[in-house]
């Protein structure tokens, strides 16, 4: 027997319409490349991209067509991300910062039907043009901000405010399956050719609604988010969604990220939370340290992409009164899985315990589920103490990659690996001890690079750290330490291997640290160990 209750479609576009009618009033902020503030309510948002769907009919856009941006955190950007979707179109976000060829594979392998382009893209555009398939270019501005652009033979180029002043909002938002899908999203290549994850109507709705939870970011009408994580990473990580379902206000940060730029519009804008990647959290520190700034209304750092040094969560507590949370996720995920907010058990700590425990990665979201395996696939314990392959399956967890045979990504069980190791204490807390391909395997046992990492920047000539594996004769791996200075200091070996003393088991320690003017990076910002592993994997046989 069926339930009783009305069938209707979880639809992108009815968060929008929510938004609009229920908290209309509500700020979205945006700088923009101009360098000005532009305000407007989510009213406004809802009845511009009701003109933003005719712009895009007008341009041929129809139902399952690609419709792809290169754009940082803005309002127009916003605006293709609920027309596009709402029509029953796919907006495809596309990371800027990977390689050219890469940019240029990822458009032709979703075949874009147009590419909406920020103005400071405009060189990138140029350089790549003879290499895309797509026919119409829109830039992001107004006619008289429009940049210098080569195109190649059969590409059209056109003004987005033009169009816009041109076209009207008489249109109705349609209803339609909810799994039809609503955004394209492409890891960023690290281990091959990026692949693309192909979210839904009904994945975008549940993962808003979980992201919102009192446990998770909290948001509601009152608060004031700036996602700092661009919205070409998996959707900003959900945020333009979710403060549109819950009303609250939005602010959009633009291109400018150093510390000064974001210490100005956080307390300019009254945010009171705040989302990105530790290095933009460290930049912030350093900006307000050496100011004396402070940060006026922001309560909450969510960090997420990367591991959060100790000094960071001390820092932003201890001297600024801000909480700085770990969340945990991947492309394939929507993006966010765990958030690490406390349990009764874990309310009171004093700072040290709490530090340590604000280093995990969190406890799983409702709605989808985690558990570690073996190397053999059975499930170990949540003791804290054991780790294994993280696996993860719910209904905003992808299934298969964009082009392959739905369930393919996934194992016989319908769980989706991950290609993290963790561990799960019995509190549900889970911590990611590395990347599978990262860990380093010692004498038959494991070692955590994100540990040694962790403890390498507590020193404080250390401003970044990196450990991988370089083989050794005997112990067929050990941790190799790479670290970079803190402007005008100098490393001494000796006493970053001291700072271990106590905090790992002695045959944990690097058995050597070598200090490097900067470390690479990919185009999200993460360590990319795979260079670093081609280039000192062999470190030891030299030795």
């Amino acid at each position: 027997m069926l339930g009783l209750m009305q069938p209707h479609a979880l639809m992108i576009s009815s968060i929008l319409t929510h938004a609009a009618r229920h908290h209309g009033s509500a700020e979205v902020v945006s700088r923009t490349h101009e360098n000005t503030t532009h305000r407007y309510t989510w009213r406004d948002v809802e009845a511009r991209s009701r003109r933003l769907v005719r712009v895009l009919q007008k341009l041929g856009v129809g139902a399952g067509d690609r419709v792809g941006t290169l754009a940082w955190n803005g309002y127009r950007h916003l605006e293709v991300y609920y027309a596009a979707p709402g029509m029953q179109a796919i907006c495809h976000t596309i990371n800027p910062r990977l390689h050219p060829d890469d940019i240029a594979y990822i458009i032709n392998h979703a075949d874009e039907k147009v590419l909406f382009v920020d103005v400071s893209f405009a060189p990138l555009v140029t350089a790549i043009a003879p290499k895309i398939s797509v026919k119409t270019i829109v830039m992001m501005t107004d006619p008289e901000h429009m940049p210098d652009v080569s195109l190649a033979p059969g590409m059209t180029l056109a003004s987005y405010d033009q169009l816009m002043d041109a076209a009207d909002d008489d249109y109705a938002w349609p209803m339609f399956d909810e799994s039809t899908a609503s955004a394209l999203c492409y890891t960023s290549g690290t281990t091959g050719r990026p692949k693309g994850v192909l979210y839904s109507h009904r994945s975008t709705w549940l993962h808003a609604y979980a992201v919102s939870l009192p446990d998770v970011l909290c948001c509601r009408a009152t608060s004031r988010v700036l996602p700092v994580v661009p919205m070409f990473h998996v959707n900003a990580w959900g945020i333009p969604y979710a403060t549109a379902l819950t009303g609250g206000a939005l602010v959009l940060p633009g291109r400018h990220l150093d510390g000064a730029s974001m210490a100005a519009i956080l307390n300019e804008e009254r945010v009171t939370l705040t989302c990105g990647v530790p290095t933009v959290w460290l930049g912030l520190l350093q900006h307000l340290r050496a100011t004396g700034e402070r940060l006026h209304t922001v309560e909450r750092i969510m960090t997420g992409g990367s591991a959060a040094p100790p000094l960071l969560i001390d820092a932003f507590r201890d001297e600024y009164g801000v909480r700085v949370e770990h969340g945990w996720g991947m492309t394939e995920l929507s993006p966010v899985g765990t958030y690490n907010a406390p349990k009764v058990a874990q309310v009171g700590l004093p700072n040290p315990d709490a530090t340590r425990h604000m280093l995990k990665q969190g406890r799983i979201l409702p709605g989808i589920d985690m558990k570690i395996v073996d190397g053999d696939g059975k499930e170990l314990p949540w003791d804290g103490v054991a780790f294994g392959d993280l696996k993860v399956r719910g209904p905003w967890i992808a299934g298969a990659y964009y082009g392959d045979e739905p369930g393919s990504a996934l194992d016989k069980d319908g769980w989706f690996a991950t290609g993290d190791v963790a561990t799960i204490d019995p509190d549900g807390f889970m911590e990611i001890t590395d990347r599978s391909k990262d860990v380093i395997k010692s004498g038959g046992e494991w070692i955590s690079s994100i540990t040694l990492e962790n403890i390498a920047v507590s020193h404080p000539d250390v401003a970044e750290a990196a450990v991988i594996a370089a083989i050794h004769p005997k112990w067929d791996e050990r941790p190799l330490l790479l670290v970079v200075p803190r402007p005008g200091r100098t490393v001494d070996k000796a006493s970053v291997l001291a700072i271990y003393e106590g905090k790992v088991a002695k045959w944990w320690l690097p058995d050597d640290v070598v200090v490097l003017p900067e470390l690479p990076h990919t185009a999200t910002g993460k360590l990319l160990k795979t260079s670093l592993r081609s280039q000192f994997r062999d470190h030891y046989q030299k030795a």
